[in-house]
């Protein structure tokens, strides 16, 4: 699975990602707990970015791997970003079961590339 995702900030300062087929409570769609810290270095402190995510490897992606699985308790995994475009940021972040959701399961690596920045 390879797709192309917006992220937005709120003005409360509140990460989402976009995913208008969404059904259930939008809550579940606020990136917390670490995800919330990756985003805003991502998109160099902007409200907005767009982000290539892949459970396969692509071209001018940098790795997130799964470093705790928690399906059983409380869902999604812990995973950590060691690098991104090349310099180092070990950023630990929670993805919740909506990673799930997006992948049909909970990958054990997750490939991303910002592909655009906007404010």
């Amino acid at each position: 699975m390879r797709n192309t995702f917006r992220f937005y900030k709120t003005p409360e300062n509140r990460w989402y990602i976009d995913i208008p087929e969404w059904q259930d409570d939008i809550a579940a769609l606020e990136m917390v707990l670490g995800a919330d810290t990756m985003l805003d270095k991502v998109s160099n402190y902007t409200s907005e970015c767009f982000v290539e995510m892949s459970d396969e490897p692509f071209e001018g992606a940098d790795p997130i791997r799964l470093i705790e699985n928690l399906q059983q308790s409380i869902g999604g995994g812990n995973y950590l970003m060691e690098n991104f475009r090349g310099t180092p940021v070990n950023q630990e972040m929670w993805l919740c079961e909506v990673t799930e959701y997006v992948f049909k399961g909970l990958p054990e690596v997750i490939y991303v590339n910002v592909i655009q920045e906007n404010n």
